[in-house]
């Protein structure tokens, strides 16, 4: 008799512009039947449209405390007077139900989750240089040049950070090489036997 194989965790980091969003996208269409996307709690008030526990948990600050109190968070962080964490009963009801776990994350969050699950999968997406970042960041013409030199600082520490990652896939331009590469990641970690 076979028993229900654990789900995986998949930790997805890369600086802003990488693509990696595109990238999850394109996994979840293919797989969403056996993957599903982490949802963060947040003390921030939900915006219109948002559904509580399927965009965030929406929790109040003392509750939020409370949860760090308790050790419920992989990872947390706090932005723009906001706190926001990845639930880790959430995370681990999903995977004892046998789905696997897209959580795409900051590289801080991310230590913290791979410090408090090394068995999950990292993977850092790299683009193919860093003034080919630029130009992609530039050409989203969604950002403030103050922004858009604020996302660049950033991502020089963050692709400092991408040795600590399991896999690296530079998404050089040819989506589609990038995503086969992802895919053959999340094939051959889903399909392990160890």
């Amino acid at each position: 008799m076979a028993h229900k194989r654990r789900g995986t965790l998949f930790v997805v980091s890369g600086p802003a512009g990488v693509g990696k969003g595109t990238l999850n996208k394109m996994l979840f269409d293919e797989f969403g039947e056996q993957l599903a996307f982490s949802v963060s709690a947040t003390t921030r008030a939900p915006r219109p449209g948002e559904i509580d526990g399927k965009h965030y948990f929406f929790i109040s600050r003392q509750e939020f405390e409370n949860r760090i109190a308790n050790n419920d968070f992989l990872e947390y962080a706090q932005f723009a007077g906001n706190c926001y964490g990845t639930p880790r009963s959430y995370v681990e009801s999903v995977l004892d139900d046998g789905k696997n776990v897209l959580l795409e994350i900051e590289v801080q969050g991310a230590s913290q989750v791979m410090a408090r699950m090394p068995e999950c999968v990292s993977i850092f997406v790299l683009p193919p240089s860093f003034e080919e970042l630029e130009r992609r960041l530039r050409g989203r013409a969604t950002e403030t040049e103050e922004k858009i030199v604020q996302r660049l600082a950033a991502a020089r520490g963050e692709l400092e950070c991408a040795q600590r990652y399991k896999y690296r896939i530079v998404n050089g331009g040819d989506l589609q090489a990038a995503y086969q590469e992802l895919r053959g990641i999340y094939l051959a970690e889903t399909h392990r036997t160890d």
